[in-house]
């Protein structure tokens, strides 16, 4: 399946490409997320060896499923649960059909307690030593491989580097 394939079916509901889409973020965070679609409710359950964060896991999925505009979703369910239980530790239901304002509220919310970061580094270097664009674009792509596998209490979305002439980032 290719990528804008995924996120056309995800559009339009469908349960295996919003999984993947939720799963290619969480998964290297050892989360896993099972989706389904009951009734304009899409049920999603969070599953991993600790209990899943809840504030920075419901803001990151009303987030992504807010930004996808899937038309057919009205509420959505969120369990958390750490593998292996039978009962979710957590759950959270809310609206998807959200305006403006509301949308705003979600990105303040995330702003006070465990929000998704940004990480943005300057690199200043000497230029008698010759940091071409190729070195920098090698060091600047493995500290932002290096952040972003690294972290794993908080979702970081974005990291960016610059070095005055080129800015890399890596997005998730």
């Amino acid at each position: 399946m290719t990528q804008p394939n995924i996120l056309e079916l995800a559009k339009q509901g469908d349960t295996q490409a919003i999984a993947f889409l939720m799963n290619r973020h969480l998964y290297p965070k050892g989360i896993t997320a099972k989706v389904a679609f009951k009734d304009a409710c899409l049920e999603v359950i969070l599953e991993s060896a600790q209990v899943p964060n809840q504030q920075i896991l419901v803001a990151f999925i009303r987030k992504g499923l807010t930004a996808l505009g899937a038309a057919c979703i009205e509420r959505v369910k969120v369990d958390g649960q750490q593998t292996g239980k039978e009962f979710p530790a957590w759950s959270k239901e809310f609206d998807l059909g959200i305006v403006e304002a509301q949308i705003e509220a979600v990105d303040n919310e995330q702003s006070f307690g465990n929000p998704l970061l940004t990480i943005s580094i300057n690199l200043s270097g000497d230029t008698a030593r010759e940091l071409t664009n190729q070195d920098f674009e090698f060091i600047a792509n493995q500290i932002g491989t290096d952040i972003l596998s690294s972290c794993t209490d908080i979702f970081i979305q974005k990291v960016s580097i610059s070095n005055g002439n080129s800015v890399i980032t890596k997005e998730r």
